[in-house]
C-alpha cells in the first residue's frame, strides 16, 4: 500500500492512504492520525489500512479525496532517527580517486553511516532554503527505508523483516562546509541541512519483483533545471542491502519504530565523465559532486558549479509502465528567510 502525510494535520502531518495511481487518498484518523502512530501499532493497524487501500484502488472508497503532492509533508515530517549510509562504494571510490587516496579495505565489508538531523524534514515540494549559496549546495538522490522496532544485534534476516516502508530522499549537502567539519574528526552537522522525502512511502510488497534481496531494482530519475541528469539503477552496484544497513545501525542499539535508514547517493559504475552523462548514453548522476569528481580525475579540477538560487531539482522513480511510484521530490533552491509566525 501507499501512505502519505498531509500538511493540514499540523507538525506531524495527517496520515492518508493513497491509491496506487496517486490520484485519490483517504484520511484515517480513527485508525491512526499520523504515520508514526501507525508504525507504533503496525501489526494492528496495517491490515485496516490495507482494506482502505483496496477500496481506493477499486474506486469504492466512500471518503476518497483528490491526492495533491504539493499538499504533502515528508511521510514522516520528523522522525526519532535518521541514519544515512553509503551503500554505493562506486561513489566512495570516486571521492577517494579524486583525492589520490585509496579506499580502506574495511569499507567493502563495514558500511559507512552517519546520524542526520531528523527534527525538521521538509516537504517534497518545499524549497531547499539556505542562507548562502557559496556553501556549495548539492542534491543527493537516494532511496530510504522506514523500520519497525529493531532489537539490538539484529541479524540481517531480522532487519529485512523489520522494513515497513520504502521512499525516496533528497539528502542535501553543503559541500564547501564538509571539509572543515570532517577535519575535526567528529562527522557531519552544519553541512547536512534538512532532507526532503518523497510524497508517498510504500510497503515493499507494492514494488513487486523490483524489491529483491532488500534492494530496489529500478532507475532513480533525477532532473536538474528541467534537463535529465541521472537515471542510475538503485539495485545495481549497491554493495550493502537495506537489510545489511539496518542491521549495521542496530549493532549497538535498538531502533525504534519509525527509524529511517538511507542508502546514500545512488551510483552506478561507469566510464569517463562524458561517457557517463545521459547526453552521451550513460546513466548520469545523483549528485553534482560525482560530476565534479570525474572532472577532477580527468582534468585536474572541477568545472561544474554547485546549485545556485533558482535552480530546480526533481527526483522520481517510475514502474515498468511509466507510472510514478512515490510521487516526485520537486524543489527549488532559495535564500532562507526566517519565519515570522
Amino acid at each position: 500500500m501507499k501512505l502519505a502525510s498531509l500538511k493540514s494535520g499540523g507538525r506531524d502531518g495527517l496520515l492518508v492512504v493513497v491509491s496506487r495511481d496517486l490520484v485519490t487518498c483517504q484520511a484515517v484518523p480513527k485508525i491512526a492520525r499520523t504515520l508514526q502512530c501507525a508504525l507504533d501499532n503496525w501489526d494492528e493497524v496495517a491490515p485496516q489500512l490495507e482494506k482502505i487501500y483496496a477500496r481506493l484502488n477499486a474506486g469504492s472508497a466512500d471518503k476518497a479525496e483528490s491526492f495533491i503532492e504539493e499538499e504533502c509533508h515528508s511521510p514522516l515530517p520528523r522522525a526519532y532517527q535518521w541514519c544515512d549510509g553509503s551503500a554505493y562504494i562506486n561513489h566512495v571510490e570516486l571521492v577517494r580517486k579524486a583525492r589520490n587516496a585509496e579506499v580502506p579495505e574495511s569499507f567493502y565489508s563495514d558500511p559507512l553511516m552517519y546520524q542526520g538531523g531528523s527534527d525538521s524534514f521538509v516537504g517534497p515540494c518545499d524549497p531547499i532554503a539556505v542562507l548562502d549559496e557559496a556553501w556549495g549546495v548539492d542534491l543527493e538522490a537516494e532511496v530510504a527505508v522506514v523500520t519497525g522496532d529493531v532489537p539490538m544485534g539484529a541479524t540481517v534476516e531480522e532487519a529485512a523483516g523489520a522494513i515497513r516502508l520504502v521512499m525516496l530522499v533528497n539528502d542535501v549537502s553543503l559541500r564547501n562546509l564538509i571539509p572543515n567539519e570532517l577535519a575535526k574528526g567528529f562527522g557531519f552537522y552544519q553541512s547536512k541541512p534538512a532532507s526532503a522525502f518523497s510524497p508517498v512511502a510504500v510497503t515493499p510488497d507494492e514494488l513487486g519483483d523490483a524489491w529483491k534481496d532488500s534492494k530496489l531494482h529500478l532507475p532513480l530519475q533525477v532532473t536538474l533545471n528541467d534537463e535529465p541528469f541521472g537515471r542510475p539503477n538503485a539495485g545495481e552496484d549497491m554493495t550493502f542491502s537495506f537489510a545489511q544497513l539496518v542491521a549495521h545501525a542496530a549493532k549497538t542499539r535498538e531502533l525504534g519504530a519509525g527509524s529511517i535508514v538511507g542508502s546514500g547517493t545512488v551510483s552506478n559504475k561507469q566510464g569517463s565523465l562524458h561517457g557517463s552523462s545521459i547526453a552521451n548514453g550513460g546513466v548520469g548522476y545523483c549528485c553534482l559532486a560525482e560530476v565534479r569528481m570525474y572532472e577532477t580525475i580527468e582534468g585536474g579540477k572541477p568545472a561544474t558549479p554547485y546549485l545556485a538560487y533558482g535552480d530546480t531539482v526533481r527526483i522520481e522513480m517510475v514502474d515498468e509502465s511509466g507510472a510514478s511510484i512515490f510521487g516526485a521530490i520537486d524543489q527549488e533552491v532559495v535564500r532562507y528567510h526566517r519565519r515570522t509566525t
